[in-house]
């Protein structure tokens, strides 16, 4: 055996690299395997963080344009897509070469390839030099996820998936879209500011399955103000391949076909969890390719953990890194374990969603009681002064005790605001905690504070 680690961690994207580096810390001796060149991982190199990057510039353009109805007016924007790409880039390229140099101060080893296992205490990993075996006395998978790929469409560069769609190659004029979920409408936002017509088609009743209807309804509303269309509950059955690509769309209102020059398919990921050989290591697989484990994020082997999108959803970077801590120090003999009260989703388009812990079409379909409370951004100086009094806060919360079971919030940086609301649900708060919190005015902030004074009574903004 030519190689030998104290942990072997699979996967270096945002669950991997942390796990590695958390073992480092702590002492243990770790070699970190990836097929990319690149640490990172999906999320650095081709998710996460591009595509923010290319929302920053959509948001530009939209900002500029809008000026208009605050009495500021601008020209029509002059974009250098080849400019825009290198900006894109020159953001990831910072963050994966910061990534090189953590690992190397840590001593954690790194090797580009792809592994395999051979056995409970080994691995084949194929490099661009040749094959390596590595044993290990623990290992913890990270590999990730890939998007779904649907079988009917034709093999054609006007067919791409998220990847593709950020490598940003070109702005086709007329792009649909397959899949209204957070990656089909992000990359909708990006391709709609560059000059793209829009067309989404999404197979459930709404967009942003996951989010209740009443969050999602004002970014809906302002989608469907901008893009060609939007259809609902509608199934792309065919997409054929000539000068054009004419896609055959079907709902309960009949069939049809519309011409486009470019589709994105954006229908979802599935675990990778089927291409490592776990088997032959004692390690289960499910047929969707998850990866069962414990609370401690240990395999059916005690000595594997794995991690990130390959034990389950929600498939988020954010709930890798805390898994990641939590199986490091776990193979480091540390007591750990994971146990989060809520994981939080966000959308970044425009108007933002981001939601928390218990929502209520889940309460609903669990037949749980709960209260909702909520406050229009319509009533908010802060909302209404950036011209954006779209928003709405919303708690979930238990109607007997007042403790929050969960929030979501619709509008400019939802995102951010949503972390104020998984601290309350991850220290048990209830509304009067929320509500006799002092928050600043004027801020976007205080609406989850005014959502808490309604539930408790004492709202006095409405």
């Amino acid at each position: 055996m030519s190689e030998h680690a104290d942990l072997l961690v699979i996967g270096a994207g945002p669950g991997g690299y942390t796990a590695a580096f958390r073992a480092a810390d702590l002492g243990r001796k770790v070699m970190l395997v990836d097929s990319r060149p690149t640490l990172g991982g999906v999320c650095l190199n081709v998710g996460c963080i591009p595509s923010k990057a290319l929302l920053h510039v959509a948001g530009l353009i939209d900002n500029a344009a809008e000026g208009a109805s605050h009495g500021v007016s601008f020209g029509a924007p002059q974009i250098d897509i080849d400019a825009v790409r290198k900006w894109k880039e020159s953001v990831v390229s910072r963050l994966t070469g910061g990534l090189a140099g953590l690992a190397k101060r840590r001593k954690v080893a790194t090797v580009q390839g792809t592994a395999r296992f051979t056995g409970p205490h080994e691995v084949q990993v194929t490099t661009p030099d040749g094959s390596r075996r590595i044993g290990f006395d623990q290992a913890i998978i990270a590999v990730g996820s890939s998007p779904i790929w649907l079988p009917f469409l034709p093999d054609d560069p006007r067919i791409f998936d998220s990847t593709g769609a950020l490598e940003l190659k070109s702005v086709p004029p007329r792009l649909l879209i397959l899949g209204g979920g957070i990656i089909g409408l992000e990359m909708a936002q990006v391709y709609h500011a560059m000059g793209s017509r829009i067309t989404v088609a999404e197979r459930m009743g709404q967009i942003i399955p996951g989010a209740d209807a009443d969050i999602v309804k004002p970014l809906m509303s302002r989608l469907k103000a901008r893009y060609e269309a939007i259809h609902l509950e509608t199934s792309v059955t065919a997409v054929a391949a000539g000068e054009v690509l004419t896609a055959s769309l079907e709902n309960a209102n009949g069939m049809w076909q519309a011409e486009f020059d470019a589709v994105l398919v954006a229908v979802g990921r599935r675990p990778n969890g089927a291409e490592l050989g776990a088997g032959t290591a004692g390690v289960t697989v499910t047929g969707h390719g998850f990866i069962p484990l414990d609370s401690q994020m240990r395999t059916g082997q005690k000595h594997i953990f794995a991690i990130g999108d390959v034990v389950g959803q929600p498939m988020l970077a954010h709930k890798a890194t805390h898994e990641a801590k939590v199986a490091a120090e776990v193979a480091c003999g540390h007591s750990a374990a994971f146990e989060p009260r809520c994981i939080p989703s966000v959308a970044y388009t425009d108007p933002e969603i981001a939601w928390a812990g218990l929502t209520e079409t889940q309460a609903k379909a669990e037949g749980r009681k709960v209260k909702t409370a909520t406050f229009p951004w319509a009533a908010s100086g802060r909302a209404l002064s950036m011209g954006r009094g779209e928003g709405l806060s919303k708690l979930v919360l238990d109607p007997d005790t007042g403790r929050i079971l969960g929030a979501a919030i619709v509008g400019a940086n939802a995102g951010e605001l949503i972390a104020s609301a998984c601290h309350a649900i991850e220290m048990g708060s209830d509304a009067a905690d929320l509500a006799l919190t002092i928050h600043p005015h004027p801020t976007l902030s205080e609406t989850l504070g005014f959502a808490a004074e309604a539930f408790e009574g004492t709202l006095t903004d409405l």
